[in-house]
């Protein structure tokens, strides 16, 4: 007869397995209560000539000029009256102004030019809570915003990224179908080409991510002690030499690590010709961040020995979340501005109320209208969000040496 203290003892991995079971088939029942088996998401928000005149810097004139005589994307009408154009018609007045204005085209559609190498920005840090995938998807919505073409591949097997593009990972995703299929040691690797899907966003594709991104992190480890290579070359090349397959594509690459240091995140880094690490300025956060550079600087020289360097066209900290009424935050984002200079951004993700709102609806502050949260909460997450992604892009810029 099993004693007391077995009886006590309960099977963990069953119970998990159940409640995986009712949670899966909860989630599914929410999501198609919002979103019907054949529904879709799709970008609401649509945009004012004001809106316009500041993105393609174009004149407002110009605009009703054009609505008048009937050129170019026909804004809808509001209730009061005012023109309203969709975020597909924004990108098409970018191609139709281009073409008018053969002087600014360089601007309206600011593509990659000769001689200007891909853009792969991977955000980092082993810490959840870093507002990692939420600094990716403002910097791939503002690019877009941009005129910019843009990939975002999803590395974390939380898939949070691949969920704000409105996919879900446990029910829309087949197997191999995220970035392990373009990565992976077998022969049923598929070309990166192959799973990449177009979103809903004009100017993002996205490689979507799931738990199926865990398999390259067992499957190395037996790859490596084998003597067998293919053309992708050893983990830290794969994800690089899958991406210059699609290169010609894209302006620039948005990389989602996931919140480890694992194979798939040197990987990353390895691809990654520019890094942004993510940190709350609070003491454990920057501890933890501390603790993440170290491995990252031991696992280099280890790594070194295989011929992978780590070398970044720029190298930058994002303070995020940051309360600038909070002392201890003031304090600890002042160490990290005197310890590391300029390789701090100087633009900072300030915490909003209107970011939590975007997450509850699963957007992004460049998604949001007026309504759906307070109108100056917006507008300054909205602005604080602007800074840093315009920052970045004169990083960018500076890399592929243009004045602007």
């Amino acid at each position: 007869m099993a004693s007391a203290a077995s009886q006590n003892v309960r099977d963990t991995a069953s119970k998990i397995g159940v409640y995986t079971s009712k949670l899966s088939a909860e989630l599914h029942d929410m999501r198609e209560a919002v979103y019907p088996p054949t529904a879709k998401k799709n970008f609401a928000r649509t945009f004012s000539t004001l809106d316009l005149v500041r993105l393609l810097k174009v004149p407002e004139s110009t605009l009703r000029q054009m609505t008048i005589e009937g050129k170019g994307p026909q804004p809808e009408r509001a209730e009061n009256n005012r023109r309203t154009y969709t975020v597909e018609q924004v990108r098409e007045l970018r191609s139709f102004l281009a073409q008018l204005r053969p002087d600014e085209a360089g601007e309206l559609l600011p593509y990659r030019r000769q001689g200007e190498k891909l853009q792969i920005i991977a955000t980092a840090n082993f810490k959840g809570g870093s507002s990692k995938t939420t600094t990716s998807m403002h910097l791939a919505h503002f690019l877009g915003l941009q005129g910019y073409r843009v990939l975002c591949v999803d590395l974390d097997p939380q898939a949070s990224m691949t969920s704000l593009f409105g996919i879900q990972p446990e029910f829309d995703l087949g197997d191999n179908e995220t970035a392990y299929a373009a990565m992976r040691y077998d022969n049923e690797r598929r070309p990166l080409a192959d799973v990449i899907r177009s979103t809903y966003f004009p100017g993002i594709d996205l490689v979507p991510g799931n738990l199926e991104l865990m398999d390259f992190e067992f499957d190395t480890p037996s790859y490596l002690t084998s003597r067998n290579r293919d053309d992708l070359g050893l983990f830290f090349e794969r994800l690089s030499n899958a991406l210059s397959r699609v290169e010609d594509r894209y302006d620039i690459v948005i990389l989602d690590t996931p919140p480890s240091l694992g194979y798939s995140t040197l990987a990353a880094l390895y691809a990654a010709t520019s890094l942004v690490v993510t940190v709350h300025p609070a003491m454990l956060d920057v501890a933890s961040c501390n603790q993440f550079l170290i491995m990252i600087s031991d696992l280099s020289e280890v790594l070194g020995q295989f011929g992978a360097r780590f070398e970044h066209d720029f190298f930058r900290f994002l303070l995020t979340r940051v309360n600038p009424n909070d002392g201890p935050q003031k304090y600890m984002s002042g160490v990290m501005r005197r310890l590391f200079g300029e390789d701090v951004l100087v633009a900072e993700a300030l915490e909003s109320t209107a970011i939590a709102g975007a997450a509850v609806a699963k957007k992004t502050l460049y998604e949001l209208e007026v309504g759906e949260v307070g109108r100056e909460a917006l507008k300054r997450a909205i602005e604080s969000a602007d800074r840093v992604n315009f920052e970045i892009l004169g990083l960018i810029h500076k890399v592929w040496g243009r004045n602007t």
